[in-house]
């Protein structure tokens, strides 16, 4: 009697999580099939700004500054995003030999020219924490001594470009007013509530979720095994494209890192500081855009979404290579933690477009200028 209660509860439980799986994955297929639907081309190739966007992104620069204070290092005033760096390399970038023409635009008009840059390589969190924890990787590229009027008119001495990029090819928010409700959340210890805005279902952000938990990456065996992504577009001479920079071995000597202590709370500088320093070995990447096709689904105002290769293909137009140098000094280190990048550093032919770049230019200039200041106080 026993058994036979034992086998019927089995054999309906089984039945129930049969079921369950069934309707789950026909919610799976009706949600994608419904996604592909709402996401399909064609897009426009100008911006579109939201209403009310000048008054959010002033909500925002409070929040970031609100960030600042609480994750301040002892009287040392850290970044908002990417405050720990595990180092600043300098840098030569070669525009690729035999470019076509349309693809020579900006810094890129030259084939076979070299500039030299900066990069800074980071752990994407506010508040410096152990390598070993899952983080966005950052990369942050200044070429120097770059000709032409600079889009910011206090900058019109500098002469540079920067390409800022992390290790995801989209963003967790798509524009302005999802960045808002997020990072207010984010600056409340909120974490979870970030893509759970309300109790009702409708305003639930799973996609984004998900997208958030994918750039939260283990740790590299190092930051130069990484590849970067612009994740929001930028003007590339009339055409509109996103960036990205892929390690290139086979542009360098062989070389094999060997293996790292990833218990210490540092082991990608460690590890950085290993190739280029102990080892005295380069390292090579190739720098690439993906030119917007206005027919495919690949918007500018939309971060969350990821422009495919299928719609098109990514091309490659500079090679990086980071020689083999010194850079982890004390004088070195804090004139890497001075250094400010902005995607807005630089000039017309690689302007950053769409709400979230509008926000970084409003934000990045706010959140540096306080830090900065706050810094030269103590």
């Amino acid at each position: 009697m026993l058994i036979t209660l034992w086998l019927r509860l089995g054999a309906f439980l089984g039945k129930t999580l049969l079921w369950l799986l069934g309707i789950g994955l026909l919610g799976w297929a009706l949600s994608s099939a419904w996604f592909a639907w709402q996401h399909r081309g064609p897009v426009p190739d100008k911006e579109q700004v939201a209403p009310g966007e000048a008054a959010m992104t002033q909500d925002i620069i409070q929040t970031a500054i609100r960030i600042v204070d609480q994750h301040r290092e002892g009287t040392r005033y850290l970044r908002d995003a990417h405050a720990k760096a595990h180092g600043c390399v300098m840098a030569e970038v070669q525009v690729q030999s035999g470019l076509p023409s349309p693809l020579r635009q900006g810094v890129f008009a030259e084939p076979g020219k070299t500039w030299q840059a900066t990069i800074r390589l980071s752990n994407g969190n506010a508040y410096p924490q152990f390598d070993s924890l899952r983080d966005a990787r950052g990369m942050a590229i200044k070429l120097l001594n770059v000709p032409g009027k600079q889009l910011l008119a206090d900058r019109q001495s500098f002469g540079e470009q920067d390409f800022v990029m992390f290790n995801h090819p989209n963003f967790f928010v798509s524009d302005v007013a999802e960045y808002r409700q997020n990072v207010a959340a984010q600056a409340d210890g909120k974490k979870a509530m970030a893509f759970f805005p309300s109790l009702d279902p409708r305003t639930w952000q799973i996609r984004h979720l998900f997208i958030a938990l994918a750039t939260l990456s283990p740790a590299p065996a190092s930051p130069t095994q990484t590849t970067y992504f612009s994740v929001s577009p930028y003007k590339f001479g009339e055409a509109n494209a996103k960036f990205r920079v892929a390690p290139d071995p086979d542009s360098c000597p062989s070389y094999t890192l060997p293996p790292q202590n990833q218990d210490l709370p540092n082991f990608l500088r460690s590890a950085l500081n290993q190739q280029l320093s102990t080892d005295r070995m380069p390292a090579c990447f190739v720098l690439q855009v993906q030119r917007q096709d206005p027919s495919k689904y690949m918007p500018i105002e939309d971060t969350s979404i990821e422009w495919q290769e299928s719609d098109a293909p990514f091309e490659t137009v500079a090679r990086i290579k980071v020689p083999a140098q010194d850079f982890d000094t004390p004088k070195l280190n804090l004139a890497c933690d001075n250094q400010s990048f902005n995607p807005w550093f630089g000039i017309e032919a690689h302007r950053p477009i769409g709400g979230i770049n509008r926000l970084r230019k409003a934000v990045y200039e706010a959140v540096s200028d306080y830090r900065h200041r706050r810094n030269a106080e103590q």
